[in-house]
């Protein structure tokens, strides 16, 4: 294994962990730009209104994304593995 072979499952592990991070992370930003919009709007200022609903809208983001994000993480280590045995 040289450093190409190196770089490249580290470079494929960060693109793995972008793919799997991006549904929940880009929800949570959504729903936090729409409840702030909301907050300016209607001026209420109550704390626990940008949380829950980012969390709950998180928590069902992963829970329908989770065989994808399964496959994808499985997909990733299938592929370390078989380089790992490759290695002599």
């Amino acid at each position: 294994m040289n450093q190409a072979d190196v770089l490249e499952v580290l470079r494929s592990g960060i693109w793995t962990t972008l793919v799997v991070a991006a549904a929940p992370l880009l929800v949570a930003v959504v729903v936090g730009v729409a409840i702030s919009l909301i907050q300016a709007l209607t001026q209420v200022q109550e704390m626990t209104l940008t949380f829950v609903p980012k969390i709950v809208a998180i928590l069902v983001v992963t829970v329908l994304a989770l065989p994808f994000m399964y496959g994808t993480l499985a997909t990733y280590a299938e592929r370390l593995t078989d380089l790992i045995v490759a290695i002599e």
